[in-house]
């Protein structure tokens, strides 16, 4: 049996917004309306996050705070770049642990389309959503310009090299690049001398 659609989805896929019914076909129009303040309110946040007046102290103190505000779990220490994009619908899926390092212009998203029943014929807006936490253990660094993917963890020292592609977990003290990311280096331990 078909559940009805809410009359507000209804008229926002008449007005052209081509969204999941899964997803949204009962949503009200308070939501929408609140939805669409939360993300002038994110999109804000977002813009302060590269504001060059703060510039000394935008990758310490202000970029933390803000993605704090978006709903990201973030620790003592983290540095973030400049022009990193968090996906703010869903930053209550990230995690940074404490003295992470995410370089600039990375982009940390938790929600994709979920393929697992698209077949040929199918209409791939209709599609629903599948969302997966990013969680970056202490002390872990993605490099510049790379993309990590929904339900990523990447280990406890671990370092992403620059323009990476992250689909799958990154073990603790490794290194990993490339498109997708793979190890291609683990992180010796310290021989210390007496």
């Amino acid at each position: 049996m078909m559940k009805k659609l809410s009359l507000t989805y209804r008229f926002l896929r008449f007005i052209g917004l081509n969204y999941s019914e899964e997803e949204y076909g009962d949503v009200s129009l308070f939501k929408v309306i609140g939805k669409f303040f939360g993300n002038m309110y994110h999109a804000f946040l977002l813009s302060m996050m590269n504001w060059v007046i703060f510039e000394p102290i935008n990758p310490r103190m202000l970029r933390p705070f803000l993605l704090r505000r978006l709903g990201c779990k973030v620790g003592k220490g983290v540095f973030i770049g400049d022009h990193v994009v968090v996906d703010e619908n869903h930053a209550d899926h990230i995690i940074l642990e404490d003295h992470v390092h995410v370089a600039s212009g990375t982009r940390l998203l938790c929600h994709q389309r979920d393929l697992s029943n698209y077949c040929v014929g199918d209409d791939y807006a209709k599609l629903g959503y599948k969302l997966g936490i990013i969680h970056m253990k202490k002390g872990s660094l993605v490099g510049m310009e790379s993309f990590i993917m929904p339900g990523v963890t990447i280990g406890e020292g671990a370092i992403v090299g620059a323009g990476s592609l992250v689909t799958k977990d990154i073990p603790a003290w490794t290194v990993a690049a490339g498109r997708p990311a793979k190890v291609v280096k683990e992180i010796p331990q310290r021989i210390s001398i007496k």
